[in-house]
């Protein structure tokens, strides 16, 4: 794709830097948001008409629709995952609009080698959420790999490629037929050798299994299965050939049974999602400061400090005061009603001083009564 920044998209999208092939980062001049825009290429024989020089946009459309169906469809309100915007064909690009919050990829995290056992529990536990929120809404993801997973600034993992997905595999079924030799090579074409988008089946079921596969990358840094071309990966992943689960450590009998070939032996994603959270309960890492945010979100109407209702002071005042330690405090700093307290640097000297009061007063006493 040829273009800058500056440049607008859909009338709405305007780049905010030179775009990479099929992928740029833009901002929605309708909400103000940053948003990254994925593109699937067209064939020619899809966006022409009768004449070869105008296009066709009735396929473009068809396709825009099947997205924008499961868009809607996708529960947005969930924490984990990145909110699908929309889609638009230009020229003989097919796009996806979603979200984009600060953060990177997990495949540019990754580029910096493998992750601890217990950070690859955090991150996956949070794609297990995320996809257990799509299976209850009745959708699969199909899409879930490094690249469609943003690891934000507080370190919390977030699933987007929901759109683009539906986009390659709706091309994919349009050219080449629901099935067959015709609609594996386009697919591969579209998809490439990753291991996590050949599962032996869809639905769920291959969405958890490509959740073992992505787990693992994480630990070791690679795929459990050879990924040097389309035909060898599906050989390898239909015999049953990959890397032992061994190498996980921890999280080897998780990988173990979301790498079995019979879907009916694999966890839910819910399922995952609990036993990734008993593991990281008793996790001998310290709990890092991602963990504890989390664990405060939990209960987002628990206030920390007990309220109570506030006070109007005399003459009109504002009402001011809050909770601390018990008693309430105005903006002078004094407590409702109550008697300052002495400071316990003045303790010493006022006991003292009381002392020789008493003693003058005595002697005073002695001499009235005396003389």
């Amino acid at each position: 794709m040829r273009g800058g920044p500056g440049q607008l998209l859909a009338g709405r999208y305007r780049l905010t830097d030179r775009p990479e092939l099929l992928r740029a980062f833009a901002v929605d001049e309708g909400s103000g948001d940053a948003v990254l825009l994925r593109a699937v290429e067209l064939p020619a024989l899809l966006t022409a008409g009768q004449d070869p020089d105008e296009p066709n946009p009735a396929h473009g459309e068809r396709l825009v629709r099947r997205v924008a169906a499961v868009g809607s469809a996708a529960p947005s309100w969930h924490p984990r995952l990145l909110r699908g915007v929309g889609a638009f064909v230009e020229g003989e690009l097919l796009w996806t609009v979603e979200e984009r919050p600060a953060g990177q990829t997990l495949a540019e995290l990754l580029a910096g080698g493998p992750v601890p056992p217990y950070r690859a529990a955090e991150l996956t536990a949070d794609l297990a959420g995320a996809l257990r929120a799509l299976h209850e809404a009745g959708l699969a993801h199909g899409n879930l790999t490094a690249d469609s997973v943003l690891v934000c600034e507080d370190g919390a993992a977030m699933l987007g490629g929901l759109l683009s997905g539906v986009a390659q595999e709706a091309l994919a079924e349009d050219l080449g037929g629901p099935g067959g030799r015709r609609r594996y090579e386009v697919r591969a074409t579209l998809v490439g050798s990753v291991a996590e988008r050949w599962p032996l089946d869809g639905g769920p079921a291959g969405d958890c299994w490509a959740l073992g596969v992505l787990m693992q990358r994480m630990l070791t840094g690679r795929a459990p299965y050879p990924e040097g071309g389309v035909a060898e990966l599906v050989t390898a992943v239909r015999d049953g050939r990959r890397e032992p689960s061994v190498v996980c450590g921890p999280l080897a009998p998780l990988a173990e049974r979301l790498l079995q070939p019979d879907p009916t032996l694999r966890p839910t994603a819910e399922e995952a999602r609990r036993e990734l959270a008993a593991l990281l309960v008793g996790a001998p890492e310290p709990a890092d400061g991602e963990r504890a945010a989390r664990a405060v979100e939990l209960k987002p109407d628990a206030p920390l400090v007990r309220q109570r209702p506030r006070r109007r002071g005399g003459g009109g005042r504002p009402e001011v005061g809050a909770e601390f330690n018990g008693e309430e405090f105005d903006e002078a700093g004094a407590g409702g009603g109550r008697a300052p307290r002495i400071p316990p640097s003045l303790l010493g000297p006022l006991l003292v001083g009381g002392v020789f009061l008493l003693l003058v007063l005595g002697m005073v006493a002695v001499v009235l009564f005396a003389g």
